[in-house]
């Protein structure tokens, strides 16, 4: 006699934003997708899974997984010409897409609510709305860090539903190949990466460098955003601060080289829902000087130091009274390594499959 084998659920996941080149949250669903190659055998999950991504990128992630087009503008204009899911994760809240069909069950990620700090008036406005609207939708509200859970209950109308905390997985890129850039590296450095934009806050480790003309500075990332990486090249520029470069997007592998062989990394971001290069850099051993704003403090932990505030000579004591005590520390860089690792994403996928087959 026959047995009907269970219906697996049909599992969307949005990597949409895998076409954004210098995204941060591109690394994110890039991320997602490696997992998925890995680890994912249909015949062995509880679901049946498609990857929303761009077209030209399908296969990337193996034959387990079904491909589903983001490329295609009239699905972007008619979301009614989507297959019906049973359950569809948006990785991020910034996404187009959206379940239509009333019956899925949608998992809405949520990493920040930076447009409340970066933006004001109708655009402020029309933002809000908008995310209001897919938090009404979602039948999972998932934050990546207990900060963007209190701005998301402080600020959103979640008409009773649990804002639930997942923290962001974090690749292990500590083990991955590393490229020195093709340029001349002064040593000893300090290293830093982001999009070189006004919430990142940059441009207080302008002075305190000129304190230190011992060490280099590079400060990795996008410099075509706005007029703040210009304000950036004209201060170094103008006031001579020749031991700061900003080198521009760089690769993967050279990311790599550059948390391998730097002494130390700093971050005086303003606005992070997370804050994934404090954890890459901790994969590698490195002691953190970090902004303790937002959700830095959150993740840094009890591994970065972090700065009370950005005056240049308290920046600079800081770093002076703990870079020897770090190296001289054996243990801590080991210790640092094992918290790092706590953020892995195969804890992090976890968590979510048990959502995607419940």
């Amino acid at each position: 006699m026959k047995t009907n084998k269970r219906r697996q659920k049909k599992v969307l996941v949005d990597l949409s934003e895998l076409s954004n080149t210098y995204c941060g949250l591109k690394q994110v669903a890039l991320a997602y997708g490696n997992y998925f190659k890995e680890n994912y055998k249909k015949e062995e999950s509880g679901y049946a899974l498609t990857l929303l991504m761009p077209k030209k990128m399908f296969g990337m992630f193996g034959s387990e997984v079904r491909y589903l087009s983001s490329s295609s503008r009239l699905r972007r204009r008619c979301p009614y010409l989507f297959p019906t899911f049973d359950v569809w994760h948006s990785t991020h809240q910034l996404s187009r897409f959206r379940p239509v069909f009333p019956r899925t069950k949608l998992i809405l990620t949520i990493h920040d609510l930076n447009y409340l700090y970066e933006t004001d008036g109708d655009r402020r406005e029309r933002k809000h709305r908008k995310l209001q609207r897919k938090v009404s939708r979602a039948n999972e509200i998932i934050c990546i860090s207990e900060f963007t859970k209190l701005e998301v209950e402080k600020n959103l109308q979640l008409g009773g539903k649990v804002c639930k905390v997942i923290y962001n997985g974090v690749e292990n890129i500590s083990v991955k190949p590393e490229i020195k850039p093709l340029r001349e590296i002064k040593e000893p450095f300090f290293f830093s990466i982001g999009t070189v934009m006004q919430k990142k806050n940059f441009h207080v480790l302008l002075d305190m460098m000129k304190l230190m003309p011992d060490r280099h500075l590079y400060i990795a990332g996008d410099t075509k955003v706005d007029e703040y990486a210009g304000m950036m090249k004209k201060r170094i520029e103008t006031e001579q601060i020749d031991n700061v470069t900003l080198p521009g997007t760089i690769s993967e592998e050279e990311k790599v080289w550059f948390y391998a062989h730097c002494e130390a990394f700093l971050f005086p971001s303003l606005l992070e829902g997370f804050g994934i290069p404090v954890i890459e850099a901790m994969q590698f051993g490195k002691p953190v000087f970090s902004s303790q704003k937002t959700s830095l403090k959150e993740i840094g932990g009890n591994f970065a130091y972090f700065w009370q505030n950005f005056d240049p000579e308290s920046m600079k004591q800081l770093i002076d009274e703990n870079l020897g005590k770090f190296y001289q520390d054996k243990e801590l860089a080991l210790k640092e390594k094992e918290y790092a690792a706590s953020f892995s994403y195969e804890k992090h996928l976890e968590a979510y499959e048990e959502l995607y087959t419940t």
